[in-house]
């Protein structure tokens, strides 16, 4: 019989800011969700991300979230970048962004992004964008993700 203890779902993350990082990874944490792989932010992230999509025997993330915000458009300049990679390979990429209306909701949508959620500076909101991150993830796992 096959051990399939070590394969892991997870959520992958590319932030650069590290304690927003470290409050994602905290908050989903406390809500028995998926781990999480923070891969960095920027290029680093994107090199780090690429090693492992390019590696067929590394562990791929089941879900990509990016929340960049070196500058106003950084999120939406990297999920243009990556979405073919991120694509191919089944990564489903969801975002983090400050609220926006209808019309930047739809740059996201066009560049690739699965979905769009809002930072909050409201622990209680954060905690529901990010729970609606989990439900996300839960209703899109791949089936080849789950033990037997």
């Amino acid at each position: 019989m096959t051990n399939l203890g070590n394969i892991s779902p997870f959520v992958g993350l590319i932030d650069d800011d590290g304690h927003s990082a470290y409050l994602f990874m905290r908050v989903m944490a406390g809500l028995c969700g998926p781990a999480v792989r923070n891969y960095g932010g920027g290029e680093d992230g994107a090199a780090n991300l690429g090693l492992v999509l390019r590696d067929a025997s590394a562990e791929w993330p089941e879900l990509l979230v990016v929340d960049l915000k070196a500058h106003s458009e950084a999120t939406l300049e990297f999920v243009r970048c990556h979405h073919a990679l991120l694509s191919q390979k089944g990564v489903p990429v969801v975002v983090m962004v400050p609220p926006t209306g209808r019309v930047g909701c739809d740059a996201y949508y066009e560049a690739g992004a699965a979905a769009v959620f809002f930072r909050q500076p409201e622990v209680d909101a954060y905690r529901r964008e990010l729970d609606g991150i989990e439900n996300f993830w839960a209703r899109n796992q791949r089936l080849d993700a789950v033990g037997m």
